[in-house]
């Protein structure tokens, strides 16, 4: 019972789906009816939700929030980076594990470095649209350009190789949140919740990062 419990801790939302009428899908049909009230009780502001449709392929998904770190180890750990040929493409491995040994800490701290400006904050570059000529700004942010600037040239590789590669390494990771279930009995979808339950822990044990150019709250006037 306990990882039931933590659906709600660890993923956003479930959805199943399923034909009304197909046998095909009779195995998400029943476990979604027979577990629902049990889910429900022990997670009960979660979204459980049943989409039906006239032949839908069964499956059961979830919304997860991959990052880029995410995505290259999956492409270098499946071997997506292919040549043409068939072969291993080292540039683009290199680049890749390149880009994932950024010391993120050291990147994050440097791009607060000039008192009152952040480079990554949005439209920082409509209000201040000429800051990388700023001598002082330039000054105290060097590390940060030359670390934005090696990331960029890394993204350029990573994502140069042929027949949409990069992309296609994306939806293959985000297809991870989704299980098809054709033709499958009650066990087999227990064990799909169960995947996607593991991702969600695999995920969102991880410490999150927030901006911090969001330094104060301002609460609105108190007689409107």
């Amino acid at each position: 019972m306990s990882w039931k419990a933590g659906l709600s801790r660890y993923l956003p939302a479930m959805r199943f789906f399923a034909c009304p009428e197909s046998p095909s899908s009779i195995g998400v049909r029943n476990y979604y009816l027979k577990n629902y009230d049990e889910l429900k009780h022990l997670n009960p502001n979660f979204p459980l939700l049943m989409r039906t449709a006239e032949n839908c392929m069964p499956a059961v998904t979830t919304e997860l929030e991959w990052t880029t770190n995410h995505l290259l180890q999956f492409m270098i750990q499946t071997g997506r980076f292919r040549n043409p040929n068939g072969t291993i493409a080292e540039d683009r491995v290199e680049a890749a594990k390149a880009y994932l040994a950024t010391d993120w800490n050291k990147f994050h701290a440097s791009r607060l470095k000039h008192p009152g400006f952040d480079p990554e904050r949005p439209n920082a570059e409509l209000s201040y649209p000429n800051w990388k000529e700023d001598p002082s700004i330039r000054s105290d942010m060097q590390d940060y350009l030359a670390m934005k600037e090696d990331m960029v040239e890394q993204m350029k590789v990573i994502q140069s190789g042929p027949d949409k590669e990069y992309t296609r390494g994306v939806n293959a990771l985000l297809m991870a949140q989704r299980v098809d279930l054709w033709c499958a009995g009650e066990k087999e979808v227990e064990l799909a919740v169960q995947h996607l339950y593991k991702l969600g822990r695999l995920l969102n044990e991880r410490e999150t990062f927030f901006p911090k150019y969001i330094k104060e709250f301002y609460p609105g006037v108190e007689d409107i």
